[in-house]
């Protein structure tokens, strides 16, 4: 099936402009402004690194729908970007000027079709034409299935590596058959031997993930051809990969020869292990995959090669049955067959990573100070031995800063020193950026010279500005973040949002909300989010208050650690000390008209504070979403079983975990439950499924309190779906108008 795509016209890629119109005129952020926002992806360069594309996606409200675009921009140059609308379908570059794009074909099949990028420079007239996105699209191939998805393409392997939903003989042929053999059997039961039984919001079916490889290359004749045999690597392994429910293109990568992966012990249950190890295998299967982990881990994330293809480096935890534990970077010699730990001293957690083109630093995006920001490490020379702690001297050990704002994700590194990233912010979804005249040697950092030492840290520039114009005119608090005293006169960090219509000198005017993040391993930090977004709360004029207490994550280890075993204790002191600390260093809020949200262990603690009115922070409303009411009830019936025994102390009807069950569970307090409050939960959310929610509100209306209960049959434990989030936005707002919206300045 060919799809037709229809040039829209070349477009400059809006610019960043630090132009605002006045504070005073801005207009509120409403749900639908942020439901029907642009989404753009991260944005990918071409090995070359002169071009990149990025996807965005935008919610039409008519037509009940998203529809996608893909634009292709200039990295460093002065030509003008394309952009195209893009049917539903994976694109990814197959070398400088060539994209893929992958549909549905009309045989239960996907298609993939190659198209150029036309235009930029023009030697006959020395001058930058208009890019092109209509040249020459054209078939390349077909895979079997509809469900292959997660493209990496290597163009030194001339192999298209990619992910797909297979039964236990590993076998794209087969799959369709199979599919239809097991939908006519005349019944939907589903029967289990084992753990999972259903994850997140699926339940498990009889296929799992697998990688595949197929030859892809550009002919002689300059036509792109693609092979006839899928190969199978993981055939005969039990391994699967990417691993649920949310890896993608970050658990494996390719080389000229090889596939490096992480996936699930397969000897441990899946559903109370967290245990991953680290493989390689040929790419086209010719030989078993070899494991690189010591096997002594906990999960392990991002295995890459460097650009040579004879070192790997992936992200690992040390402990079995912990998901947030620090997150360190080992990297693997393949000349020499010796691991080693690179960043055991280091107190934050990395999450991705990326060799530069020369192989001689590593940079990775790690959380810091409720940021996500991008760092750089030079690449040591490999131990004689293998190691969890080697001797390096500091220069190897202290991480260069390169960015200090936002959420970085996205990161691509390319020739001659520059990187190109994706980043985000509190009042922007992602933008690209490009870094220059980075470190490529050693001796850059080592040779003293002023030059070298200005170029440390590159060179950072914005470009692009996708949403701009969309948000030039709404009032978005960019946040001030402050500290105080918690538990154990620890340091904790919380974020003030104030109000569209905040004037200086304001005086208990505004009516405040305050914030619980979910986790509880997470924080509330410097990026766009279209499902708790504090803007979206200031501009129905709420002050915003957000902390971050015991358990929140980019802190530090021992911070994010410390709530184990310990979810009603350590967490509290810090909310109310955090409480405390804002009502008396804003003065403009209203401490009289205070409401509370949370969702997931939010929820959770927003049950918990329903249990302790001695804490006194005086809500008169309260928010919970997808919140744990019954702590003990939650270890036997949610998804991933290791997260209740690490959190508890064992296992639900041990003696620890029934200790502290009695002593935090929310649902052994209903007696002191006295606040109006909102409950909301989703059928599909199989973490914490929604009979926790259900039986709040049954509480609540048992015991006569102003309740209310929202369901979403068709969401998970987040809300996704445009027309859902709009809806969940006005009944929180209609909620807490109820209880703290009648008091308004008539000036206004």
């Amino acid at each position: 099936m060919r799809v037709p795509v229809s040039l829209l016209g070349a477009t400059q890629l809006p610019l960043f402009s630090p132009s605002q119109p006045p504070m005073s005129s801005l207009d509120a952020l409403q749900p639908q402004d942020l439901a029907g926002l642009a989404r753009p992806s991260a944005a990918v360069p071409n090995v070359a690194g002169d071009f990149a594309f990025t996807t965005i996606s935008k919610y039409d409200f008519e037509e009940k729908k998203f529809n996608k675009t893909l634009v292709v921009f200039p990295v460093a140059s002065t030509f003008t970007s394309a952009e195209i609308p893009l049917p539903k379908g994976e694109v990814f570059w197959l070398s400088g000027t060539t994209l893929a794009h992958v549909v549905e074909g009309d045989k239960d099949n996907l298609e993939i079709y190659a198209f150029e990028v036309c235009g930029g420079y023009d030697a006959a007239t020395a001058s930058d034409r208009p890019l092109d996105l209509s040249c020459n699209r054209v078939l390349i191939g077909t895979i079997p299935t509809k469900t292959a998805t997660n493209f990496k393409y290597n163009a030194r392997s001339r192999h298209l590596v990619f992910s797909d939903n297979v039964y236990d003989d590993y076998d794209l042929n087969t799959v369709n058959e199979r599919d239809k053999l097991l939908a006519s059997r005349g019944t939907t039961a589903m029967i289990y031997d084992s753990t999972y039984v259903r994850h997140w919001d699926t339940w498990v079916g009889p296929k799992k993930s697998a990688l595949f490889s197929v030859a892809l290359f550009l002919h002689p004749d300059y036509n792109w051809r693609m092979g006839p045999e899928f190969f199978s690597p993981m055939k005969g392994s039990s391994h699967h990969t990417p691993v649920e429910p949310f890896g993608g293109t970050d658990d494996f990568d390719v080389s000229p020869t090889h596939i490096v992966y992480t996936a699930k012990d397969p000897i441990l249950p899946e559903a109370w292990h967290t245990k991953q190890n680290v493989y390689i295998v040929d790419i086209r299967g010719a030989s078993k995959p070899r494991e690189l982990t010591s096997g002594k881990q906990g999960a392990t994330h991002s295995p890459v090669f460097n650009h040579q293809g004879d070192k790997v480096a992936w992200v690992e935890l040390d402990e079995d049955g912990y998901e947030s534990d620090r997150a360190k970077i080992v990297i693997y010699d393949l000349k020499v067959n010796v691991r080693y730990t690179l960043t055991q001293h280091w107190d934050r957690s990395v999450e991705s990573l990326m060799f530069n083109m020369e192989g001689t630093f590593i940079y990775f995006t790690a959380g810091d100070q409720a940021k996500v920001k991008l760092f750089y490490l030079p690449v040591p020379p490999t131990p004689s031995e293998s190691t969890t702690d080697p001797i390096l001297d500091e220069i190897y050990t202290k991480p260069t800063e390169l960015t200090s704002t936002g959420a970085v994700t996205g990161m691509y590194t390319m020739f001659t020193g520059r990187v190109l990233f994706s980043r985000s912010s509190l009042t922007s979804p992602n933008d690209a950026y490009l870094i220059q005249h980075l470190p490529r040697h050693l001796s850059d950092l080592t040779q003293p010279s002023e030059r070298v030492a200005k170029g440390l840290k590159g060179d950072i520039s914005k470009i692009s500005g996708f949403t701009e114009a969309a948000l030039r005119e709404k009032w978005l608090h960019p946040g001030e973040e402050f500290y105080f005293a918690g538990a154990n006169d620890k340091k904790i960090h919380g974020w003030a949002f104030k109000p569209r219509g905040w004037k200086e000198g304001d005086k208990k005017k505004w009516p405040v909300v305050l914030f619980i993040h979910g986790g509880p391993q997470g924080a509330w930090e410097d990026q766009w989010s279209t499902r708790w977004n504090p803007n979206a709360f200031t501009g129905q004029g709420y002050f915003v208050i957000a902390l971050n207490p015991t358990g929140s994550t980019t802190f530090g280890q021992e911070l994010t650690d410390a709530i184990k075993e310990d979810w009603g204790g350590k967490p509290f002191v810090d909310l109310i000390n955090g409480w405390k600390y804002a009502l008396d260093k804003y003065p403009e809020i209203d401490a009289d008209r205070a409401v509370a949200a949370g969702a997931s262990w939010g929820g959770y603690a927003i049950n918990w504070i329903q249990s302790n009115p001695e804490f006194g922070f005086g809500f008169k409303a309260l928010v919970c979403h997808d919140g744990v009411f019954d702590t003990q009830y939650n270890g036997f019936s949610t998804d991933e079983i290791f997260f209740f025994n690490h959190e508890w102390g064992g296992r639900p009807w041990e003696e620890k975990g029934k200790k502290l069950s009695t002593k935090f569970s929310p649902s052994n307090f209903v007696h002191k439950w006295s606040t109006p409050q909102l409950v909301i939960h989703s059928s599909k959310d199989y973490r914490l499924p929604e009979t926790e929610g259900i039986s709040a509100f049954q509480v609540l209306q048992q015991l006569g309190i102003p309740s209310r209960l929202l369901i979403f049959p068709d969401e998970n434990h987040w809300v996704l779906k445009p027309e859902n989030s709009v809806v969940w936005h006005e009944e929180i707002f209609r909620w807490f108008d109820q209880f703290v919206g009648e008091k308004k300045d008539e000036s206004e």
